[in-house]
């Protein structure tokens, strides 16, 4: 069973938690950049709009067939997609582009 458990989580490298919020690539992913975030069976996707190397929209939006995250756990995903966002595309980039393992932070602190 560990085998396999470690094969499922090579496959969907978790990169941050915040407020049990936990954020993750799938690995056979597509761009645009995006982010996976789910908490209590619930899942959102957060995609990163680039232009010249900055972030110029960041879009939440719903994954089909699961129920979104929603009310103050959505309102907290925001918040920290916004601080984090140029972490997160970074994480990307080198999971995807340079296939480089990435690695994973909790966030604890609440954001304001």
């Amino acid at each position: 069973m560990n085998a396999v458990k470690n094969f499922l989580y090579s496959k969907m490298p978790k990169i941050f938690e915040y407020l049990g919020i936990v954020l993750y690539f799938y690995s056979n992913e597509h761009e645009p950049v995006h982010v996976h975030a789910t908490k209590s069976g619930k899942e959102t996707k957060v995609s990163f709009i680039i232009k010249s190397g900055l972030i110029e929209e960041i879009i939440i939006s719903n994954v089909p067939g699961r129920s979104p995250i929603k009310g103050q756990d959505l309102q907290n995903l925001k918040k920290f997609v916004v601080k984090y966002g140029d972490e997160i595309v970074t994480k990307w980039v080198d999971y995807f582009v340079y296939q480089r393992r990435v690695g994973f932070e909790k966030i604890t602190t609440k954001l304001k």
